[in-house]
């Protein structure tokens, strides 16, 4: 009975030992696959933006959407930060990136924004190479190559085209009043009397954020001084004290007493949603407010809304443009690039723009999938005399911009037009 005791204990002892081994195998296999999926899951791209609202997080979305159908193994990570129209998500953007914690690749206004900042800080990577493996060089127009470059090298791709001098307003509040779009300030004028006469509110302004306010501004700049004049604004050459800049300011003052008694509380969409119920008639605002039109409050191009270009602006195009690029230190560099070549091809363009309400910043995008706004809107950018925005950071350093926000709003308050070109001309200083 000791000797069958003692073979059975043996018995068990192997068996146990069996299990044991098998249940390591398992476990190392398990560990193995884990380690897989992980490896798998490392292959990632973070898209850091302010696109969650109207039309824009439509357009992202749809991006995301094809880059993940070419590329199934690559995860993307929406870091879209909400709220003051860029400001929040460019204050997080600006404490990652001096805690050396960048995104894959973020929103950055082509231009000044780029350039003096990120670019002269020595956070980004060229992209000379990209844009000779895609053959970019001869896709985007020069002049927007060199919004996104600096000393030689090539530091973002652009997205899209945004145009910053367009007049929104309601046609079935200018049919039934008898109205056409003003072209001129005088015209303008003019129809903003009848209307207000009427009990419509002429102008809408949403200004909780002061950039709607300076878009105005930098509008009526840009007609009464012309391109030449208004680029040399930036440099210092052009001074803030010229009388066709006061003549500018007091357009300006004139307008502002046409908007609406809340326009403090309201930012760009609330206004534009006033255009759109027809209780205010008109909107000076970039081409965003299309996509708003469109996808959010479900209006027809040319049937509920009409546009045309800031009066005295017309062959004239204020550019705004998105772009995306490499920072310096990020992991995955190569699934980043492989990222920015979708979005930079003629399919990620088409499939974001026409939902971003944006034209693509290519010359050879498919032109039929664009509404007849963004038709007339790529027709006028291949012939308009270009001017980078200064509301949106690509006319001047963020300082100049930042002073030029501040004395606005002061202005729309006080409504002082020397103080105003005092203040900017002070500012100008550290230009030259």
């Amino acid at each position: 009975m000791r000797k069958k005791g003692f073979v059975f204990g043996l018995v068990l002892v192997l068996l146990f030992a069996l299990s044991a081994c098998n249940s390591k195998e398992s476990s190392g296999g398990e560990k193995e696959k884990s380690g897989t999926d992980s490896k798998k899951s490392e292959k990632k791209v973070e898209i850091f933006s302010w696109w969650t609202g109207a039309g824009e997080e439509d357009g992202l979305k749809a991006l995301i959407a094809l880059f993940q159908d070419k590329h199934p193994d690559i995860q993307i990570e929406n870091a879209a930060v909400a709220g003051g129209a860029g400001t929040n998500a460019k204050a997080v953007l600006a404490s990652r990136m001096q805690g050396n914690d960048p995104p894959s690749t973020f929103q950055v206004h082509g231009g000044a924004e780029l350039n003096e900042g990120w670019v002269a800080a020595g956070k980004m990577e060229p992209l000379n190479d990209l844009y000779e493996k895609e053959g970019w060089n001869d896709k985007f127009p020069k002049s927007l190559i060199e919004m996104v470059s600096k000393d030689g090298n090539i530091y973002s791709v652009p997205v899209n085209i945004h145009r910053g001098n367009v007049l929104w307003y309601n046609k079935h509040v200018f049919d039934e009043n008898g109205l056409k779009a003003p072209t001129t300030f005088e015209e303008f004028f003019a129809v903003a009397d009848k209307l207000k006469a009427k009990g419509i509110t002429p102008l809408a302004l949403g200004d909780k954020e002061p950039w709607t306010a300076v878009q105005i501004y930098e509008n009526i700049l840009l007609a009464e001084l012309g391109t030449e004049a208004y680029g040399k604004l930036w440099t210092g050459d052009q001074s803030f004290k010229d009388e066709k800049v006061v003549k500018a300011t007091e357009t300006f003052k004139k307008m502002l007493s046409y908007i609406n008694d809340d326009h403090a509380s309201r930012n760009w969409q609330d206004a534009s949603q006033l255009v759109a119920k027809g209780e205010a008639a008109m909107n000076i605002m970039g081409d965003w407010a299309k996509g708003y039109f469109v996808n959010d409050l479900k209006l027809a191009v040319n049937k509920d809304f009409g546009y045309i270009t800031t009066p005295g602006t017309a062959g004239k195009f204020m550019v705004i443009t998105d772009t995306f690029g490499l920072p310096k230190g990020i992991k995955n560099v190569e699934e980043t690039k492989q990222f920015l070549s979708v979005l930079g091809s003629v399919e990620g363009q088409d499939a974001f723009n026409p939902l971003k309400g944006s034209i693509p910043a290519r010359v050879d995008a498919d032109v039929s999938k664009y509404d007849q706004y963004g038709k007339d809107t790529i027709e006028d950018f291949k012939t308009a005399e270009l001017s980078p925005s200064l509301a949106h950071g690509s006319a001047a350093p963020e300082g100049f911009l930042t002073k030029a926000n501040q004395a606005v709003n002061i202005f729309v308050s006080q409504k002082d037009v020397k103080q105003l070109t005092d203040s900017l001309a002070q500012a100008a200083e550290e230009l030259k």
